[in-house]
């Protein structure tokens, strides 16, 4: 999975770009719509960086110091502010540009950012149905993250604000425990389980040296690393430990009291179990979340019934595997089997865990190998495999993708949780390696942002249903490259195939046809081979973010749908690598402009 943050179009930049896709244009014309493109870019650049600074966390994650030892406005006239600059920066395009004499490479520019700011219209508009506190946290566990990981220390000026940044936790804190109080006392609660999750991780923020006796908290561990680097004098590196300390244990430690105490009081009002449809207009916000993630106008009993279609499917080739190894029993039982089988697990100590992550990196590394096979273009940034953080475990994702740096300074991280290897299958690991980095999310978002001729906004875009769909279709890619020769892992590739075909089930039987986590947890562990701790990890996922599960699918689907429609149309000419590269050289893309894309390559591959 990738975190997140959203009318058929022109033809794509990079398509139009191609020799193939070229029409005849009058020289004049031309011109005119070179400088205008032109204008536009430079606007397009101004607009970025204008609604960038209003947030530090997201130009420390782009690998800029402005405003390093700063964070930003958590409160919901934050948002607010940032739409109306959005807005302001709508209207400003309008106003000095005229559509009709731009390029057809900068129209379509010109349309994903009007369609960006009626989803931030959208959002705002669905501000206190947006859950405040998730099966993943709130918004303040980013912060720990943002500073081990992206915070760098190259100077005492960057450890001065890594500290200033300690003591603003305080301020953040406290708007963000303000809104909990707000979301509490207006009944805009949160399934209860998730407390559960959050509140242990809150807690664990407060514990460990310098807190107490234990061991260092990893916040305290990764300042004293980066200082210890640091070329300055001793004296210098005491100082900036002391004020480090203090800040943990000062306003660091007073701004998780406070949360502690607004989760707490949540938790107490939050005693029911239900999808969103129990919220105000419930069944409308479900509704655009759902286009939101799938860039689609499906219905969400549509998607049901593409979610039970694809599951039955699958079940047929999971039954094939299943007679090829011999196994008698049902599928049910052959799930169990492989579940429980010791060979499927890793030992459940500190060695499994680096077993586990050496055979990560020798998955990615083997695939890198064949890599130009498939694809013309591989991304230059560095792809890294690490396990997340013991202080997040609770409620992290199983496994994740952290997009790295546009200028390669930080690398994409394939994250794996680790927290309890007796959970975690071996025979998946395959495919959750080439979906969450080569060649899933790290050759879609580092490409991405390695794009120099689009916009950065567009460079950084995210659509749900290109994403993950990218990622899902990149499972099977691997077996096309040769890879899955054991039946058994290519069982767990359908594992983590149908587990995403139930997705579609589970999210809209969860808010669109009110089943219980009860019932939602019964179908996953019918469907999948998942473990108890993760079905019970992805059920309240679902649960507390509305429409995003439905994007896998949907996603990978489309991408297939449309590599169908080319291998039928070109037949011989076909070429997979310029398939990829239709597909990804313009950056993420909704659906239809995705398929319009596919069509202008289609058309001039013929």
């Amino acid at each position: 999975m990738f975190r997140t943050a959203c009318s058929v179009l022109a033809l794509s930049v990079a398509a139009l770009a191609s020799p193939a896709f070229a029409q005849p244009t009058a020289p004049a014309a031309v011109a005119s719509a070179q400088s205008e493109d032109a204008r536009l870019a430079a606007f397009f650049q101004a607009a970025f960086l204008e609604s960038a600074r209003l947030s530090p966390e997201t130009l420390t994650q782009l690998g800029m110091k402005d405003r390093y030892g700063e964070l930003g406005d958590y409160t919901e006239a934050g948002q607010k502010q940032a739409l109306a600059v959005s807005e302001a920066q709508l209207a400003r395009m309008k106003r000095e540009f005229d559509r009709a004499r731009l390029s057809p490479s900068s129209q379509l520019s010109y349309d994903l950012f009007e369609r960006n700011v009626a989803t931030q219209r959208m959002f705002a508009k669905w501000y206190w149905q947006n859950y405040a506190v998730s099966s993943n946290g709130s918004a303040l566990d980013g912060l720990p993250v943002m500073l081990v990981n992206a915070h760098r220390i190259d100077s005492v000026a960057d450890a001065e604000a890594y500290v200033a940044r300690l003591r603003a936790v305080e301020r953040v804190a406290g708007e963000v425990s303000d809104d909990i109080d707000q979301r509490t006392a207006k009944g805009f609660l949160p399934p209860a389980f998730v407390f559960g999750r959050v509140i242990p991780d809150a807690r664990n923020q407060i514990k460990g040296a310098p807190f107490d006796a234990g061991p260092d908290h990893a916040l305290w561990a990764d300042f004293k690393k980066k200082v210890a680097a640091l070329k300055a004098d001793d004296a210098t590196k005491q100082k900036l430990l002391a004020d480090g300390e203090a800040a943990l244990k000062g306003e660091w430690k007073r701004g998780y009291e406070r949360y502690l105490v607004a989760l707490d009081a949540m938790s107490k009002k939050a005693t029911t179990v239900n999808g969103v449809w129990a919220l105000p207009e419930g069944d409308a916000f479900y509704a655009d979340m759902v286009g939101f993630f799938t860039t689609t106008r499906l219905t969400p009993d549509q998607i049901h019934q593409t979610g039970l279609a694809e599951v039955a499917r699958i079940r047929g080739e999971m039954e094939v595997i299943k007679r090829k190894v011999g196994f008698k029993g049902t599928l049910e039982e052959f799930f169990r089997f492989v579940q429980t089988d010791p060979k499927t697990h890793y030992p459940n100590t500190d060695a499994g865990k680096q077993q586990y992550l050496a055979d990560a990196k020798k998955i990615i590394a083997d695939y890198m190998a064949v890599a130009p096979r498939q694809f013309s273009t591989l991304p230059k940034q560095a792809l890294e495999v690490r396990a997340v953080e013991p202080f997040r475990e609770k409620t992290a994702s199983t496994a994740f993708y952290n997009p790295g740096t546009p200028d390669g300074s930080r690398p994409g991280i394939f994250y794996v949780n680790l927290s309890d290897m007796s959970q975690v299958q071996k025979v998946q690991l395959p495919a959750i390696a080439y979906h969450e980095g080569a060649p899933g999310h790290h050759f879609q978002i580092a490409r991405s942002q390695e794009q120099t001729d689009l916009p950065m906004f567009r460079r950084l875009s995210y659509y749900g249903a290109y994403t993950e769909g990218w990622g899902l279709y990149a499972e099977k890619l691997g077996k096309e490259a040769g890879f899955y020769q054991d039946p058994y892992d290519d069982f767990g590739r359908l594992s983590l195939e149908i587990w995403r075909a139930a997705r579609l089930v589970l999210d809209t039987g969860i808010h669109a046809k009110h089943w219980s986590r009860d019932q939602a947890i019964a179908y996953m562990k019918a469907n999948t081979l998942n473990s108890d701790l993760d079905t019970a990890r992805e059920i309240d996922r679902y649960f507390t973010s509305p429409g995003q599960a439905t994007s896998y699918k949907v996603g990978q689907l489309k991408i297939l749908g449309l590599r169908k429609k080319a291998e039928t149309a070109l037949g011989a000419r076909f070429d997979l690598k310029a398939f990829h590269e239709a597909i990804l050289a313009a950056g993420a893309l909704p659906l239809d402009v995705l398929e319009t894309r596919v069509d202008a390559y289609i058309a001039g591959a013929r």
